[in-house]
């Protein structure tokens, strides 16, 4: 019994050492003078690499697996890396809108606010309304301003008529007092020459000369009429076009009574949502006094991209939008155009890089993003979005 524990322990010793001999490692004694061989750090390597080919030809399906998900991940980078250059991508972007300051353009009281705070109204939906009693009564006024107006034209056209009645009777009066003339003339030369030859009186001669010299006056006369009343239609014509001008001044001022009394009446643009409430009932509201904020429909996105990122990008490119309020939900769009200029060029207080150290920043440009279709959410101003533009 004693041998084969003897035998035992002898060949586990022998193993052990053989094991020592193959894997690199030394005896407590012996590490020291090891340490300090030159081939000491190649023979661990070398051991290491041995013990790891063992390890592999021992376990090959698991050295197979990492292998596989190594290969499978590699794969994985250069597919997302091929795929993400097709697209750029920023999360400096919100939906923008023409927010529009809803005020009254007439000074009165309000009578009426018919809406509420954010609600949802149609183009020509009443927003405010304003006392109308005095622009109805200016409005009466106008009218009857204007009825005047056109009775007193209507008068200068019946006045011109008759004018020209007159004017065509002094026509004729003179057409009668030349005829008139004419046959005296005549008369008066045969009286003279009678009176010459001897065969007339003279009393007879001298009453022919007295009623031609009657007849040449009622001739200058008629015409002298003739000439007053053509004078007289020129100034009732001007009477008239004054009057007109009157008509036109009162239809103005009528226009712009129905327009006063038109204001009175606050309606919605378009359709939109009401925001920023302020009219109340019984409040005094004056002109450029802002009522209520009034947010179209038409919405649109800013992004603001670096300028590193617009060497691709065009007009027109198909646009993957997310928006965070609404994480479950796809948006696509269309780039609708890009700003001619940095978001800093057009602020109230421009870069002046020409002065003082200049440190160079990547700038970034606002580009207008529509959507292919009208959004089946609510969409306000300022909600953040990531949208995606394939530029390739």
């Amino acid at each position: 019994m004693t041998s084969l524990e003897s035998a035992r322990s002898h060949k586990s010793t022998a193993h052990r050492m053989e094991r020592d001999d193959i894997s690199g490692k030394d005896s407590p004694l012996q590490q020291p003078e090891r340490r300090d061989h030159p081939d000491a750090s190649r023979k661990k390597e070398v051991s290491r690499r041995r013990s790891m080919l063992r390890t592999a030809q021992k376990r090959p399906f698991t050295v197979g697996l990492v292998a596989l998900v190594l290969v499978t991940v590699l794969a994985g980078l250069v597919a997302w890396w091929l795929h993400a250059r097709h697209f750029e991508s920023t999360d400096d972007a919100f939906i923008d809108a023409r927010v529009v300051q809803i005020g009254p353009q007439e000074p009165g009281l309000i009578t009426d606010v018919p809406v509420t705070d954010n609600q949802d109204v149609t183009a020509g939906a009443v927003l405010v309304r304003i006392d109308q009693r005095n622009y109805r009564a200016a409005l009466e006024q106008a009218r009857g301003t204007l009825a005047e107006s056109k009775a007193r034209v209507a008068n200068d056209e019946a006045q011109i008529d008759a004018q020209r009645s007159q004017i065509d009777q002094a026509h004729q009066q003179v057409e009668q007092a030349q005829a008139a003339l004419k046959f005296f003339e005549e008369e008066n030369q045969r009286y003279q020459r009678l009176l010459q030859q001897g065969s007339g009186t003279e009393q007879r001669a001298q009453q022919a000369s007295s009623d031609l010299t009657q007849k040449r006056a009622s001739l200058a006369s008629a015409q002298a009429s003739a000439a007053s009343a053509e004078k007289q239609l020129e100034v009732l014509r001007t009477q008239r076009d004054g009057a007109v001008a009157q008509v036109e001044e009162a239809q103005a001022g009528l226009d712009k009574a129905e327009a006063d009394l038109a204001r009175t009446v606050i309606v919605a643009p378009e359709d939109g949502r009401v925001a920023k409430l302020s009219a109340a009932k019984g409040a005094y509201a004056q002109p450029g006094q802002a009522l209520l904020m009034f947010v179209p429909r038409n919405v649109w996105i800013t992004a603001n991209f670096k300028e590193t990122q617009l060497t691709d990008m065009r007009p027109g490119q198909p646009v993957d939008i997310e928006i965070d309020a609404y994480p479950d939900r796809d948006f696509h769009g269309r780039v609708d155009s890009i700003q001619p200029g940095s978001g800093t060029a057009f602020s109230l207080l421009p870069p002046e890089n020409a002065t003082g150290n200049y440190v160079k920043v990547v700038q970034r440009v606002p580009v207008k993003i529509v959507f292919d279709k009208p959004a089946s959410v609510y969409l306000g101003p300022g909600m953040s979005v990531v949208p995606r533009v394939r530029v390739r």
